[in-house]
């Protein structure tokens, strides 16, 4: 059962109702693994594979417990608030995670992804060397499918562009980012399942395209349809990867790390724009239409549910900060923002810029982008490792 991320302190009764709600024997399994020394005592897999998936995640919860780690996830933050022993520690990190403790997670964190009846985060070092499935990967949100998909590349050491991406990685206990991260190391299973995954995720959103597939489209048209559901980000980086997968060098930081990321990835230092030719010169101006359409309706036309349907709260972010760049805002206070428009050649600063600048239109379309942002996928929904 899953709760609310924005409770800071669970009121006596809720704690009460919930810990009735664990079984008597569930509870007696537990006494043993709460008087355990997970940091000297090595665990082995048979023991840890005969306790019941939900007693797993608390297990978990005891080894970080251990050391005051205050989980956002509510069902292990109660069990462990109800235990004498817990002191919560607002400073804890990995590190005081001795090598014992983290094998015994490893443990602990197979045997959760082996009885998980679908894939979740956290799950992947799993499935490392396991075929993934349509079926076995279930139903998720936006950004659940993003940690699941940079999970596979968190493996090898790969940092990531969104700064909330990167703190839930360096959350996890077993990331080491690695400065010589390299996409082409990924294994042939790694790739296929990064490719089912994507596959699955379209599915899901029911896109007919997404970054990466512009590979398919080298001898083919794109229609106007079949960008319907992409945020402007993704259009970006589809537009632009029609231009990647024939070496162009990227000027723009979050663009270049971005495709160096990428396996197929070859930078060619002979390719020039204007050489782009055909199919692909006729779909990188079909993109670059639907863009405009988006751009104007921002300040047009008052923005419906539909387009923002799907989206996770950090692409509602970027829509809605681009109305305020239209008008050029100049992003003191958020530095990726600010590099993230200033590599727009529509973007102007303006620092006489201020809000009451904004037609009615815009006012409106920057509260209904808000409000649909205070509702959209947190981030930090995704399950704790």
């Amino acid at each position: 059962m899953k709760y609310p991320p924005t409770i800071s302190r669970t009121p006596y009764v809720l704690l009460a109702l919930l810990l009735l709600s664990v079984p008597i024997a569930a509870q007696d399994s537990m006494q043993r693994w709460r008087t355990f020394d997970f940091s000297k005592t090595a665990l082995k897999q048979a023991e840890v594979n005969a306790v019941p998936l939900d007693e797993l995640k608390l297990l978990r919860g005891i080894v970080f417990g251990r050391h005051g780690r205050i989980f956002k996830d509510a069902e292990i933050r109660v069990y462990l608030e109800a235990q004498d022993w817990y002191k919560p520690n607002p400073a804890f990190n990995n590190s005081m995670l001795s090598n014992t403790e983290r094998r015994n997670l490893d443990l602990i964190r197979i045997a959760e992804a082996s009885k998980h009846t679908t894939v979740q985060p956290g799950d992947m070092r799993y499935w490392q060397t396991r075929p993934l499935t349509a079926r076995k990967l279930g139903v998720h949100s936006g950004a659940e499918w993003l940690v699941l998909r940079s999970e596979i590349e968190a493996i090898h050491g790969k940092r990531f562009n969104e700064a909330w991406l990167q703190q839930y990685f360096d959350e996890r206990y077993w990331y080491k980012a690695s400065a010589s991260y390299d996409p082409k190391k990924l294994s042939a299973l790694e790739l296929r399942n990064l490719e089912t995954i994507s596959l699955a995720q379209k599915k899901s959103r029911k896109v007919a395209l997404a970054p990466g597939d512009m590979e398919l489209f080298e001898d083919k048209l794109i229609s106007p349809q079949m960008l319907n559901g992409l945020s402007l980000h993704e259009l970006r980086l589809l537009r632009n990867e029609v231009y990647a997968r024939h070496g162009r060098q990227f000027q723009a930081p979050w663009l270049s790390q971005y495709f160096y990321a990428q396996a197929w990835y070859q930078p060619s230092d002979t390719f020039k724009d204007e050489d782009l030719s055909g199919k692909d010169k006729i779909n990188v101006e079909t993109i670059v239409a639907y863009e405009n359409k988006i751009h104007d309706d921002l300040s047009r036309k008052p923005i419906t549910r539909t387009l923002l349907e799907g989206l996770f709260i950090e692409d509602a972010g970027k829509m809605r900060q681009e109305i305020f760049a239209r008008r050029g805002k100049v992003f003191t206070k958020e530095p990726w923002f600010q590099t993230y428009f200033e590599s727009f050649p529509w973007y102007k600063a303006n620092p006489e810029f201020n809000d009451a600048q904004l037609t009615e239109v815009e006012k409106r379309n920057v509260a209904t982008i808000t409000a649909y942002e205070k509702k959209a996928v947190s981030a930090w929904s995704v399950i704790e490792g």
